[in-house]
């Protein structure tokens, strides 16, 4: 009977497609040892697993967001949704979508405040989502960039409002309170298990309680491994300026910017890979 030392390399089989992994970080050729997983995957993923949970869960700190905002010159202001906690708002979509009562005061007095009403253009919401940790890590980065981009437009701008267990569609009811013509909602999205830092945008036009998800444009996977901020601000500049322009967004408005779409400088994959 042949025998051989029992090591790592003896006992994981390769996968063919292991030449691919470098060109995705999706879970692909990670190869076997038996019938299951090598230890070193089944251990990051794993490890993959609890972040995607710490990012749904992790509170939003909004007076360190408060303080980005207000840095790049924004007015800002704090508001809940009708969720009253998180077990809930994971449980209740629809309570996310909704203003709490408190919310809707505060609103209202800011626009009594700044009577008569003034113009304002757009109005950014920066939400926690389902993950605190995307917004807490590129939102008022993504707010900055886009502003020195609409700097010099012509762009009344009106306060930033940090949402509190927000889903997307808070936003509608934000900006029709505070009278903006657009408005665009920077929200953490569902974390993936190689992405729990994943930023998204919606854009709707003349915003209002009621609006469906075709009333929006989105731009997604904003983070340093997808969407960098300088690419997302482009596209986001565009969208906000044609929206303007059109008078409308979601279906009636398609990114036909020349932004470049692929990551980083890398034109090839694995189709034009020798």
């Amino acid at each position: 009977m042949n025998t051989h030392d029992s090591n790592a390399s003896d006992t994981i089989i390769a996968n063919p497609w292991q030449a691919l992994r470098r060109f995705t970080a999706a879970r692909i050729a990670l190869g076997r040892a038996g019938t299951s997983l090598p230890t070193a995957a089944q251990l990051d993923f794993q490890l993959a697993h609890a972040l995607a949970r710490d990012a749904v869960h992790t509170a939003l700190d909004a007076e360190a967001l408060e303080a980005c905002l207000q840095g790049a010159g924004l007015e800002t202001i704090k508001v809940r949704s009708a969720a009253p906690d998180r077990n809930v708002y994971l449980q209740r979509p629809d309570l996310g979508r909704r203003l709490s009562e408190d919310s809707c005061h505060a609103l209202d007095a800011r626009v009594a405040r700044d009577a008569p009403r003034p113009r304002r253009d757009l109005a950014f919401v920066l939400a926690d989502g389902l993950s605190a940790r995307a917004v807490q890590a590129h939102a008022a980065a993504l707010v900055s960039a886009t502003m020195d981009l609409l700097r010099g437009q012509d762009w009344h701008i009106g306060p930033a409002a940090v949402a509190h267990q927000g889903r997307v569609a808070i936003g509608d009811e934000i900006g029709a309170r505070l009278g903006a013509a657009i408005v665009a909602v920077l929200i953490g999205e569902r974390p993936g298990l190689s992405s729990p830092d994943s930023l998204g945008v919606y854009l709707t036009h003349s915003p209002r309680t009621g609006c469906v998800d075709s009333m929006r444009n989105c731009i997604s996977n904003i983070r340093p491994e997808g969407l960098s901020i300088p690419l997302a601000a482009q596209k986001l500049h565009y969208l906000l300026t044609e929206s303007r322009r059109r008078q409308v967004s979601g279906v009636a408005l398609k990114d036909e910017s020349a932004v470049e779409r692929s990551i980083g400088s890398r034109t090839s994959n694995f189709l034009t890979a020798e």
